[in-house]
């Protein structure tokens, strides 16, 4: 169970502790263990997946910004201790941890900075084939969703042209302390085993970002910063709403734009 601490120290991080120890279990199970020696935990707070993940023939690393819950893991978890790192996770280079080699990652994500975790992860991606976790529910959903859903937008877009995504399992309010007011979803990434993409990877993220910051209007209108030669803007994929676009037709799009004789 949770103790008073627990809520405490991470309340100003949008943590909620899981206090189920069986969804903890399944969290952990969610590893696939293909491709990689090493996981990396973000936010293990005291530990209630931590410990599955130990159970694991794998070399388990977490990460930790809240000093009291470090030295929490390290006085409880001594086959751990000298691989809990007290860092924030966005800023830190996680070569010093891993240099060139694999590792997945998994954790119960702070609803605050979940999106930023994904956006490092896609950073990252030529070392982590495999990704997992809970994500406040819609999030989850977005990162998973296809083309045509009211929720498709940016994050499905960029993380699904790099690796596959599934939602797995949907997880109550009432296992956590102190319960979230929304419902957690638990997804997996795995890396696609060709994701390099066929166009230039900047321009990609421009041409996603700009076109689902006006999401309600035609690409034709959205994308009118790219200065579109009149001959391009008359193909059909300009008449459509980014929604509308799956993640090869965006990579379409964007090859079209990158050939565009005025670009």
């Amino acid at each position: 169970m949770a103790n008073n601490h627990q809520v405490k120290a991470k309340k100003h991080l949008g943590q909620h502790f899981l206090t189920d120890e069986s969804v903890a279990q399944d969290i952990a199970n969610t590893l696939t263990l293909e491709g990689y020696k090493h996981v990396l935990e973000i936010g293990p707070g005291m530990g209630v997946l931590t410990k599955y993940l130990l159970d694991k023939p794998i070399k388990t690393h977490v990460i930790e910004i809240d000093t009291e819950s470090v030295d929490y893991l390290k006085a409880n978890y001594l086959n751990l201790a000298n691989r809990v790192y007290e860092q924030d996770f966005l800023k830190y280079d996680l070569t010093e941890i891993f240099g060139d080699e694999p590792f997945a990652i998994i954790g119960n994500f702070p609803y605050n900075i979940s999106t930023q975790i994904v956006f490092k992860t896609l950073e990252m991606r030529n070392q982590i084939p495999e990704f997992s976790g809970m994500f406040q529910k819609e999030v989850a959903q977005r990162i998973c969703s296809k083309e045509g859903s009211k929720v498709y937008g940016i994050l499905s877009v960029l993380t699904q042209a790099f690796y596959d995504t599934e939602y797995l399992f949907t997880v109550p309010p009432t296992v956590f302390n102190p319960p979230p007011k929304v419902d957690s979803g638990v997804l997996r990434l795995k890396r696609k085993e060709n994701f390099t993409l066929p166009v230039d990877e900047k321009l990609f993220f421009r041409v996603v970002k700009t076109a689902f910051q006006q999401r309600r209007k035609t690409l034709r209108n959205s994308l009118k910063t790219f200065n579109l030669s009149d001959n391009l803007k008359a193909n059909v994929i300009f008449g459509k709403r980014p929604e509308q676009l799956s993640v090869d037709s965006f990579l379409e799009l964007t090859q079209l734009i990158e050939n565009d004789s005025t670009n």
